[in-house]
């Protein structure tokens, strides 16, 4: 027998039992009550792990246990507006994603997929199917590639890319999403050239006579190729977000941190001055007012935009309704362990000559922290190597010295290479390791 339940209606995965998973935001309106009866259902209460009966009202899960207890202790019995028979499906709370680029991943569905791409030549041939169905002068895009998984763990160049695609610009980017390819095409389409400067906080790879590779590193650079795009029309936009947000409730994930405005708009001062856009949110939006929306969306803000801007996002975007409202605040420190970005105490093991990529000034990160923790806004900072997560330490630190005490949640995203004398400081300063296991997984 249970009194209450702790965890919401919305936040429930019905396996086997699919149409529920999808219809978390049709519950009905307040006062109404529905009942789930004779499931096997994990309540993740150590006490009383299992249950044959749930009752929902007003979005949230209010009783739980025996079907006796729901339908007579609980008064779920009485004139429900709907009663819903199992037949012993199994019924879990649902997962929170703390960290997903659902636009992006929408996007890459509806481009070239290119993971688990075991050689270059894998790559040229999807890359080569792809040109087939598109006009000449066309863009051609994607994402996924892993140098890692082939051969030689060489980056792949604009050459191999003219061979497949010499009259369509094309741009394709890292596993990671911190390094990318182009060819040549898109290198001039974009003005990059040999005597194009590196922009702040990326870099343009360049062979041995100083020409472009077509590697473009870190978002700084890549921003510089990517304005070029022509961006998704709404119809493609909407129906990518529409097939990331089906995979999202295939896997039982019904709530999600996302990252879509940090991609649309960059994470350097230079790609986020002018350019915060709402696309993303708006679909998410329109599939709110739909009642379309299948997972709850908590939506990140670019960290390096201006303050203002932030705000009036913030005010616009909103704060707490339970299904779509903005959140932290999110900054992109360094690269990644994969593409030789992240930025290292000491240079790379196979690659001496680099020891990593920091997008902004460590000053200058400090500033910008204190004044936007100020305003209120969490903050969250992506860094990888041991000393973009120095770095990132630091910055937090500085902030509660001069902003005094209070309940941050600061969060240092991935975390994923800490110097050990570092370990301490995260419980020291209650900053949160967000980390994400892909990175074991794949590094």
């Amino acid at each position: 027998m249970f009194h209450r339940a702790r965890f919401r209606a919305s936040l429930l995965v019905l396996l086997a039992f699919a149409p529920f998973s999808l219809r978390a935001q049709s519950d009905p309106p307040r006062h109404k009550t529905r009942a789930y009866l004779h499931g096997r259902i994990y309540t993740n209460d150590p006490q009383h792990p299992w249950a044959a009966a749930l009752a929902v009202r007003d979005g949230k899960v209010f009783c739980i246990g025996s079907l006796a207890h729901v339908l007579l202790e609980c008064n779920a019995g009485h004139d429900p507006e709907e009663t819903v028979d199992l037949h012993g499906a199994f019924v879990m709370p649902g997962f929170n994603d703390s960290h997903v680029h659902l636009g992006g991943a929408g996007a890459a569905l509806l481009s070239v997929r290119l993971n688990g791409a075991m050689s270059p030549s894998e790559m040229q041939e999807r890359v080569g199917a792809a040109v087939k169905m598109h006009q000449a002068g066309e863009w051609i895009t994607g994402a996924g590639w892993d140098h890692t998984l082939w051969p030689e763990k060489k980056f792949p160049n604009c050459q191999q890319l003219d061979a497949v695609a010499p009259e369509n610009p094309a741009f394709f980017v890292h596993v990671s999403g911190h390094v990318g390819v182009a060819n040549s095409l898109a290198l001039r389409l974009a003005g990059i050239s040999k005597d194009s400067p590196n922009p702040v906080g990326g870099e343009i790879e360049r062979d041995d006579s100083g020409e472009p590779t077509g590697m473009l590193k870190e978002g700084a650079a890549m921003e510089l190729l990517r304005s070029r795009i022509p961006p998704p029309s709404p119809e493609q936009r909407r129906k990518g977000i529409e097939l990331a947000l089906a995979d999202v409730a295939k896997n039982g994930v019904t709530s999600i941190q996302d990252n879509s405005l940090i991609e649309a708009i960059g994470n350097n001062t230079s790609a986020a001055r002018g350019k915060a856009t709402w696309d993303d949110f708006l679909v998410y939006r329109q599939l709110k007012n739909e009642g379309k929306l299948t997972a709850r969306i908590t939506e990140w803000l670019p960290f390096a935009a201006p303050l203002d801007r932030l705000i009036t996002m913030r005010r616009e975007g909103g704060t707490t309704d339970p299904w779509l409202r903005t959140g932290a605040l999110k900054m992109v420190t360094d690269g990644a362990m994969g593409s030789g970005t992240a930025a290292m105490l000491a240079p790379f093991s196979d690659d001496p000559s680099t020891s990593g990529i920091l997008t902004m000034e460590p000053e200058k990160l400090r500033e910008l922290a204190i004044e936007r923790d100020r305003a209120g806004f969490q903050l969250a900072f992506h860094a990888i190597g041991d000393r973009a997560n120095r770095i990132a330490l630091d910055v937090f630190e500085a902030v509660a010295q001069s902003n005094g005490p209070r309940d941050r949640r600061a969060r240092i995203e991935h975390a994923q290479v800490v110097a050990p004398e570092d370990f301490a400081r995260f419980a020291k300063l209650s900053v949160i390791a967000s980390m994400q296991p892909s990175h074991e997984t794949n590094d």
